[in-house]
């Protein structure tokens, strides 16, 4: 709430701000949080430096608003034309196209400069894929069916630099979680994609709930396995012991319960089975962690 001295306009073109970066919205935030949380916890043996969590989290935060941004400005001439997207600050006009530009690069250069001061070479120049990822994927579903594919490599490319920002260099481990994250991405990200894929249709935005059809439950299913899969396989590696076993287990049980939510392709179910997501990776992360204190 802002103190009453600040003048009316000012307060609702920051609320528009806020409402543009999904500030009062942080469910995309922890997505791309926890899975960063995992490579900074493991590469960091359960102790990573405090300096790395603030700068990654942080840097969390600033890129996930940048991606809010520019995919607002990418879709603010579909956006009208979807029920859920057709209030967004810039589609009704509260805010201009290159104010939503200049927020994304004003938040990606605070990110890279965080990266510069207080992170190593590696970290840098991985830094530069992370932000060509952010600004083509909003652009991806006019050209391809695959829009989560590349969504899920924008959401996973904090943990390599994670990795390297805690140990300089990058192991098997590190892409076994960027390949767990990506097919957790497209999994959750096709589930929000069914809640708007009727208006998809109608207005010719392609996405993985269109592409997979009847089989989009199935798919969505096996690519939920694999992730429970391969998170078995990092335990394996790393060594890890019962309680992040047991984070994955939850994992496992949760990705049953999104697909009950979802089992009748209703809006609502499947928007609740994509914000239940949090609790999957909050899951892995607190399992992780408590096996690595007591291990």
């Amino acid at each position: 709430m802002l103190p009453d001295a600040v003048p009316e306009p000012i307060q609702r073109r920051l609320a528009d701000y806020a409402s543009l970066l999904r500030i009062d919205r942080p469910i995309g935030t922890l997505l791309l949080l926890w899975p960063t949380y995992w490579a900074l916890w493991l590469a960091g043996d359960g102790s990573p430096g405090l300096g790395n969590v603030i700068i990654f989290t942080l840097g969390v935060f600033f890129m996930r608003a940048a991606g809010c941004a520019i995919n607002d400005f990418a879709d603010r001439d579909w956006d009208k034309h979807v029920k859920r997207t057709k209030d967004r600050p810039l589609t009704a006009g509260r805010v201009k196209p290159w104010e939503a530009v200049a927020l994304f690069a004003g938040l990606c250069l605070v990110s890279f400069l965080m990266v510069v001061l207080f992170t190593n070479p590696l970290t840098l120049y991985l830094s530069f894929g992370g932000a060509l990822l952010a600004f083509i994927y909003p652009f991806m579903k006019r050209y391809t069916h695959l829009p989560q594919l590349f969504l899920g490599a924008a959401f996973s490319w904090a943990i390599p630099m994670a990795w390297a920002a805690e140990t300089g260099e990058l192991s098997q481990l590190t892409w076994l979680l960027f390949t767990a994250n990506v097919l957790w991405t497209v999994a959750y990200d096709t589930l929000y994609a069914m809640v708007d894929r009727d208006d998809d249709l109608k207005v010719g935005i392609k996405s993985t709930a269109i592409l997979f059809g009847d089989a989009d439950k199935a798919i969505i299913g096996m690519l939920q396995a694999m992730v429970v899969l391969i998170l078995i396989m990092v335990g394996h590696r790393a060594e890890l012991g019962t309680f992040y076993y047991l984070g994955v287990v939850a994992m496992a049980c949760l990705f049953v319960y999104h697909q009950y939510l979802a089992r009748e392709r209703e809006r609502e179910d499947c928007f609740k089975a994509f914000l239940n997501n949090n609790w999957a990776g909050f899951a892995v992360f607190a399992g992780l962690v408590i096996d690595l204190i007591i291990g």
